[in-house]
């Protein structure tokens, strides 16, 4: 079966590169580093490597808390941080651009001969795989050249149990060469042990050990200040479709979409770089005023924050920032099937969370905000803005949903500490 993916994967490599200067178009990191998607990469020394796989964006800010644990418990040690996604590489430089232990690089395609040749140039002693990377090829040739593998911070749903286990053949063969593997809940344990045949450790979450930095609070604070007593409705990482749905609840929930109907700035902030231009032009013809965070360039932003329907938040490494002017957030990716976002940087700073049907990559931790009374689901958008309207003018429930949600957060924390323990004895 391997055998079989590997010629697939050969077979389809002209369109995977075309499909990769197609999104370069957009997102110029895409035409950056070719060469390292076929294992050729520039000079390397180091004495000791600790490779962490972060794929995109999510993972590598996920990676950010076991990545400083791993520097600070192993001083003598190089990180190498590699990823799949433009926007991963992009998350990572902004997180350790300025720290020499750390090196980044992409990820070769699954195929033996580049994962070799990539291992065989960086030599690293243990590979950490976050979330839910299992790759065939890349977890066999670790074997052969004796690089353990560790699965960290995994998590699998029952929907992609199901899809695994359609590809046993190829997949189960994958989980059980993995060293260890530390899962988020016992329920993520339960069906990760299902495929690999081992128990995994229960370390838990390690997103919510994320360090919430002082100065996007501080630029959050400011432009919230700048809005006057005017609410405001954050609407993160949605994806596409979610937008259209959520301008026409807007729409008929404030029909104008303007100030003096006492709708809410509508901060909205798609998932995705690639679509920010496509989104402002939807609202635009929607006959809404739009401002554009890339806009914004001076401190000074009063007047046309007070005069504008939405602002679109088109830049990345910002959602702290985001999070911080918002006064309630709402968490895209839920409201159609694909699977939810991370609800826990919202708690991180008190902040009351909306979230659509659709969280089935994120179930648990969705689950257990909302018993704890940190977050709220919603059966649509409509829904969703009749909830974010009734909580907007109720400043004492929300204040109260906001302190569960750092609760909850607090209450969780821990689990990079646990992880490196797990891998300590990898690391000995």
């Amino acid at each position: 079966m391997r055998l079989l993916y590997s010629l697939i994967w050969t077979v389809l490599l002209p369109v995977v590169l075309a499909r990769l200067w197609w999104r370069g178009r957009r997102e110029p990191g895409y035409r950056q580093h070719i060469g390292e998607r076929f294992g050729f990469y520039s000079s390397f020394s180091a004495s000791r490597t600790i490779w962490v796989h972060a794929v995109s964006a999510g993972e590598t800010r996920a990676a950010e808390p076991l990545v400083r644990g791993l520097l600070e418990n192993y001083p003598d040690a190089s990180i190498l941080l590699t990823h799949m996604t433009a926007t991963g590489r992009e998350a990572g430089a902004q997180l350790f651009g300025q720290n020499p232990r750390v090196t980044q690089a992409f990820l070769p395609y699954d195929l033996c001969l580049l994962v070799r040749r990539f291992l065989r140039h960086f030599r690293p002693q243990l590979c950490v795989l976050m979330e839910t990377e299992v790759w065939p090829n890349l977890i066999a040739t670790c074997q052969q050249e004796k690089v353990p593998v560790a699965l960290v911070n995994a998590r699998l749903s029952e929907r992609s149990l199901r899809k695994a286990q359609r590809l046993s053949s190829l997949i189960t063969p994958a989980a059980k060469a993995i060293s260890v593997i530390a899962a988020q809940t016992s329920e993520d344990a339960s069906r990760l042990q299902s495929l690999s045949g081992n128990a995994p450790a229960i370390t838990g979450n390690i997103k919510f050990d994320v360090s919430v930095p002082q100065q996007q609070l501080n630029a959050g604070a400011a432009m919230r200040a700048q809005c006057g007593t005017r609410p405001v409705l954050l609407c993160a990482s949605t994806r596409d479709g979610e937008e259209a749905l959520i301008l026409e609840a807007f729409l008929k929930k404030w029909p104008r979409g303007n100030t003096t109907q006492n709708a809410p700035l509508l901060l909205l902030v798609p998932r995705h770089p690639q679509r920010f231009d496509a989104v402002a032009e939807m609202l635009a013809q929607a006959g809404l005023q739009v401002l554009r965070r890339s806009a914004l360039t001076t401190t000074e932003h009063t007047a046309a924050l007070a005069s504008a329907d939405v602002l679109l938040g088109d830049s990345m490494g910002e959602m702290f920032m985001y999070y911080a002017m918002a006064d309630l957030a709402f968490i895209g990716g839920s409201l159609l099937p694909f699977g939810g976002h991370n609800l826990i940087e919202p708690c991180a700073i008190g902040k009351p969370v909306l979230i659509g049907l659709h969280t089935f990559n994120f179930s648990d931790v969705t689950g257990e905000a909302i018993a704890a009374g940190a977050a709220l689901r919603c059966a649509d958008a409509g829904c969703m803005l009749e909830s974010a309207s009734e909580l907007l003018s109720d400043p004492a429930g929300r204040q109260q949903m906001g302190s569960r949600a750092l609760t909850f957060f607090h209450q969780h924390q821990g689990a990079t500490a646990r992880t490196l323990q797990v891998l300590k004895p990898y690391l000995s």
